[in-house]
């Protein structure tokens, strides 16, 4: 989009651009200089940074803007000059009424009856705009399904590297869910399990979790997930001071089912930024510890929102059911979306492999593709 104008105001310390669609916005002198993108100040390679702001004079200022051809010139006291792309200033734009943002905009919220995306293996490997669709599916909706796996032990590997890498925990690479005798962990039994977010006990917790099936004969045994955000969503239209004693104190998570092993953390079941917007929802009943981070006055109000958000989770509104086949696989974003399971019957087999892996990677191959 063009400029189609430049104002320097108060003496140089800050610049208001006007677009040719009739928008404006103010820039501060020193951001303006701190986030040139001239070679003198970030590597024209990997575009990273070459000055520190004490590089910057605290009295820095804009002598010069001139607009012209898609751009901006600014001409800074001192003698620096650069050049911004006006796409880029407005994509950047900071200047704009204050506004308490609850989810990322990103972000699609849903309930029962979405239609989650899937794609076949096969397709994903070998064509770019089908694996962007299915990350960018992961970044929108937190889950997605793949099929067409081997459906042997490791196979849920090459859902990973489709994007990114293992993150290995005390679990292993990845662990066996399917029933033992002596269980480390309730997952590897074939009761029912609450819709959860998995691991909220470790710091940070993983941001995706793969669950691959090799084998299911059992009756039983269905997999459902559940926006979290949709949850908490629900939750603050209905009760928003339940909402923010869930945001607003800390719950505790613990886990000491392996040998050499105590997992820990503190943080609260919605978790905010420092600009309000919600980062992760950590739900899961089997691993919360004694909650000691909530003050005595907020207490009763706090598990009064926790069991009205449980209610809203273990809904049927809320989830999205599905049953597994051997081969078929399904990715969740484990800050988002939560995932449960029915009950199944002792006779048969129904064995699942997870794994875990860094959001990062997965956002990171998606902008790529999207650059491309």
């Amino acid at each position: 989009m063009d400029l189609s104008g430049a104002d320097i105001l108060d003496g140089g310390k800050a610049v208001r651009l006007r677009w040719s669609n009739g928008s404006a916005a103010r820039f501060h002198a020193i951001w303006l200089r701190d986030n040139a993108l001239d070679e003198a100040t970030r590597d024209p390679g990997n575009g990273q940074r070459l000055i520190s702001l004490a590089d910057i004079p605290r009295d820095v200022a804009v002598e010069r803007a001139e607009v012209g051809d898609a751009s901006c010139t600014i001409g800074f006291s001192g003698g620096h000059e650069t050049v911004f792309p006006s796409d880029w200033l407005f994509d950047k734009s900071y200047d704009r009424p204050d506004e308490t943002r609850i989810w990322p905009e990103e972000v699609n919220l849903w309930q029962n009856g979405h239609a989650v995306h899937g794609d076949d293996l096969k397709s994903l490997r070998s064509d770019d705009r089908a694996r962007r669709d299915w990350l960018a599916a992961v970044a929108r909706d937190g889950v997605a399904t793949v099929s067409g796996l081997e459906a042997t032990s490791g196979s849920l590997e090459d859902v990973v590297r489709l994007f990114g890498h293992i993150r290995e925990t005390n679990y292993g690479r990845w662990f066996e869910v399917r029933s033992e005798v002596n269980p480390s962990n309730l997952a590897y039994t074939n009761l029912g399990l609450q819709a959860h977010t998995d691991n909220p006990y470790r710091d940070p917790v993983p941001g995706l979790q793969i669950l691959a099936c090799l084998e299911n004969t059992v009756e039983g045994g269905e997999s459902a997930v559940v926006d979290g955000f949709a949850a908490a969503e629900t939750l603050r239209r209905e009760d928003p001071e339940g909402f923010e004693v869930l945001a607003a104190h800390p719950a505790r998570f613990e886990y000491a089912g392996s040998s050499g092993v105590r997992l820990s953390a503190k943080r609260p079941i919605i978790e905010r930024g420092p600009d309000g917007e919600v980062l992760a929802i950590r739900f899961n009943n089997r691993s919360m510890a004694a909650v000691t981070g909530v003050p005595f006055d907020a207490m009763d109000r706090w598990y009064a929102a926790l069991r009205r958000l449980g209610e809203i989770i273990d809904a049927p509104a809320s989830q999205v059911s599905f049953r597994l086949a051997p081969g078929e696989a399904f990715i969740v974003d484990n800050t988002r979306v939560l995932h449960a399971r029915t009950a199944f019957s002792s006779s048969g087999s129904r064995w699942l492999q997870g794994c875990y892996a860094d959001k990062d990677g997965l956002l990171s191959t998606l902008a790529a593709l999207e650059a491309t």
